[in-house]
């Protein structure tokens, strides 16, 4: 039986007097990668401040790991193995990107596998090694991407939670993204996605859940997903 990491239930979210959630529960197995897809303001990415908490819901539980997270603050959650790759890169401009890659690893103590990790990082990908000592506001969008992922595989995480790691980019580096994406679970890292382009994150994923309105209204295996009518005439074009 498969390992649950993210167990999910009964989130409901407001802003002011507007609900932003309805009642959401899901999991995530270790070492899955898991979508979430649905339309702009669906309720994806207060989703996942919610798990990582960026914000308090109204009622329902986070369980990471078999533990209640729900009020544990963002900090808190990232020296516990889960980390989250905002939407928009949030990446430190004025910081090279040798130092924003540290920054990944505040919470940690292990200088030589800190070491360890960034060498992997560089390894990963070659060009953050050749712009290490670049100021990482100089960046191309594609490569801004690439340093908030290393970033946060710096923390040493078990759960990498990703928030629209393509908007922005080409069709080329989008694709080079999605590859990045499976490496780590290759890696045996476990992926929570929330992702605008549909038909590439039900391409990488196990599983996936539709969400409409704040309210999950289908989920399964993603490749099951990726055929169904009703999914591919409202976020695939097809």
């Amino acid at each position: 039986m498969a390992e649950q990491i993210l167990k999910v239930e009964n989130l409901n979210v407001y802003y002011g007097m507007i609900q932003a959630l309805r009642g959401i529960s899901f999991e995530v197995n270790r070492g899955e990668i898991v979508s979430l897809i649905g339309a702009n303001g669906a309720g994806k990415t207060t989703t996942l401040h919610t798990i990582t908490g960026l914000i308090r819901p109204k009622e329902g539980t986070v369980l990471y790991k078999g533990e209640d997270i729900t009020r544990v603050p963002a900090h808190k959650v990232v020296s516990m193995g889960m980390v989250h790759v905002p939407e928009g890169r949030r990446i430190f401009q004025g910081l090279s990107v040798y130092e924003n890659l540290l920054m990944g690893a505040y919470s940690r103590k292990d200088k030589a596998e800190i070491a360890e990790n960034m060498e992997r990082v560089f390894a990963q990908f070659p060009r953050l090694a050749e712009r290490k000592n670049q100021l990482a506001g100089t960046l191309s969008g594609g490569e801004q991407q690439m340093l908030a992922m290393g970033r946060a595989l710096l923390s040493n995480p078990e759960l990498i939670v990703l928030d629209e790691p393509s908007m922005g980019l080409s069709p080329l580096l989008v694709g080079e993204v999605f590859e990045i994406v499976k490496s780590f679970r290759e890696a045996g890292k476990t992926v929570l996605l929330v992702e605008q382009n549909a038909k590439k994150a039900l391409a990488v994923s196990d599983r996936a859940y539709v969400l409409e309105n704040g309210v999950i209204t289908m989920s399964g295996n993603a490749a099951e997903l990726a055929d169904d009518e009703r999914v591919r005439k409202a976020y695939l074009g097809a």
